[in-house]
């Protein structure tokens, strides 16, 4: 039987509500054969080669044991392999679930154990671990019949806390709203500047593709090169993370001139806290009306959006919901506080409880209400303000500690490429604040650590500045400007040789 695949589509290339994200690929082929789909390593995938490949691959994991609701776990590099698996595995019917390839032996067996995939795709020595090799002629790339998953992918959480937990997103593998992305049209042009592993990028640019975008690989971040794939594709969306937007704001005036991004019409950025300097040069760039922040999670609880010109009139904030979505900020006892209360953030869609599942985890909960488990507080327009993650807070003799507040300050000094502040064992205080800032090789020139307590004193209170400090060369965030704060306070506490008896002592 015979499908028109031309009716998921319109002719702008917009997909059709409820189309099958796999079905999607081949309605763009029909529609635009020769469009560019993917650029990666040099070579361009048009819709037609990204089509044919996917189904050849999609007839490699039926032949394998692939079936409807199947979960296969992902751990490649991006590249073209990458796109052409989801969309394999997505007209299967099947689950992707995307994990880094990058993870150590134990990491990656940990992972394994909570997701149980029927097959795991990828290039690494892991045990277990299927190669996607090159395919013969014996498997036929024409179109498959349309099938869609009941979820459209699982994702990996918990770096921060060092135990992984699996997300599986409470919404199938059909086009909705859910996959629309913020302010991003049909064929769209974007560079990716992340992995394809981190939640944020593989939402955003898996999607962008079956809504007929054009998807450039950037390699790892470097962000003269990130901004000069900008001028030279003529991107018009992006997406960021507020560690690449300081990266760039950092670079010379001269190179930044070098370089014409007028076409972009969208910058949104997500993932981690956007400090206030970092968001007013690029508004000063490239015009309010360009710059979008999205407050949000993998677990698609609630979100707020917040675009420049709202900043600059409540600066600091991540916005307000979207009708529909109600958000309150709670105590510990489950009780809702007054405005300006710093407190847990939690979201309800009344009439519709959250329906995300964890593995390896338990959500937070209060009746219908859903947390990420950040913390932060509400003004009295309703507009948001992130503290930090409940999990990073750091109590120190007996006050509570923002991280992200105080690397936001040490972050915009000069020559500082990225900081983590951790709790550093205390006797007196139980924890301490300490600062483990990233600067450029080959290290800190003489009176860098002076100067910089200099500036940070100038800017927090007292009780806020970092009692010792670490300058390191290695990324202390990594592409998606996550921080895996556990393994940096393992670090401090191995230097310090602590250990909880002579901490007691």
């Amino acid at each position: 039987m015979s499908t028109d695949f031309s009716t998921l589509v319109d002719p702008t290339g917009q997909p059709v509500t409820g189309a099958p994200l796999g079905a999607l690929i081949t309605a763009q082929a029909a529609l635009a054969p020769n469009a560019p789909a993917v650029t990666a390593g040099g070579i361009t995938w048009r819709f037609s080669d990204l089509d044919r490949a996917s189904n050849r691959r999609a007839r490699w994991l039926a032949a394998l044991g692939v079936r409807q609701n199947d979960v296969v776990f992902l751990a490649l590099p991006n590249g073209l392999a990458y796109y052409e698996c989801v969309f394999a595995v997505w007209k299967l019917g099947a689950t992707p679930g995307h994990v880094s390839y990058r993870l150590t032996e134990p990491e990656f067996a940990a992972i394994l154990a909570l997701g149980k995939p029927k097959l795991v795709i990828g290039e690494s020595g892991h045990q277990g671990v299927t190669q996607p090799a090159l395919l013969d002629n014996a498997f036929s790339d024409a179109p498959l019949p349309p099938a869609f998953a009941a979820s459209w992918k699982v994702s990996t959480s918990g770096g921060s806390t060092g135990r992984p937990k699996l997300v599986v997103d409470p919404n199938p593998a059909i086009w909705g709203p859910d996959k629309e992305g913020r302010r991003r049209l049909p064929r769209s042009i974007i560079v990716n500047p992340a992995p394809l592993y981190h939640s944020g990028p593989f939402g955003t640019m898996l999607p962008a593709i079956a809504q007929g975008g054009h998807i450039i690989e950037a390699g790892s971040f470097d962000p003269e090169q990130f901004i000069k794939l900008l001028a030279m594709h003529k991107a018009n969306w992006a997406y960021m993370v507020p560690t690449m937007m300081a990266r760039i704001a950092h670079l010379p005036p001269e190179i930044i001139a070098n370089y014409d991004i007028s076409e972009l019409k969208s910058v949104v950025h997500m993932a981690a806290p956007c400090p206030a300097w970092v968001k007013r040069f690029w508004i000063d760039w490239l015009g309010p009306d360009v710059i979008w922040e999205v407050y949000g999670g993998t677990e698609r609880i609630g979100a707020t959006f917040i675009g420049g010109a709202e900043w600059m009139a409540h600066p600091g904030s991540v916005g307000r919901t979207a009708p529909g979505t109600q958000m309150a900020i709670f105590n510990e006892a489950g009780e809702i506080l007054p405005a300006f209360s710093i407190g847990e953030i939690y979201f309800r869609i009344p009439g519709k409880p959250a329906t995300f599942a964890y593995i390896g985890a338990e959500p937070r909960r209060h009746g219908d209400w859903t947390s990420f488990g950040d913390y932060g507080w509400l003004d009295d327009e309703g507009y948001l303000f992130i503290a930090d993650r409940r999990t990073d807070m750091i109590i120190s003799g007996g006050v509570n500690f923002y991280p992200a507040e105080i690397e936001a300050v040490i972050d915009a000094f000069p020559g500082v490429i990225s900081s983590a502040v951790v709790g550093s064992p205390d006797a007196d205080l139980g924890q301490a604040l300490h600062a483990f800032v990233q600067v450029a090789l080959p290290g800190p020139e003489p009176g860098f650590e002076a100067s910089l307590r200099e500036f940070v004193s100038t800017r927090l209170a007292r009780p806020k500045h970092p009692r010792s400090y670490d300058m390191v060369t290695e990324p202390v965030r990594d592409e998606a400007g996550k921080v895996r704060r556990s393994a940096w306070r393992e670090r401090r506490v191995a230097a310090l040789g602590v250990t909880p008896e002579n901490l007691l002592q």
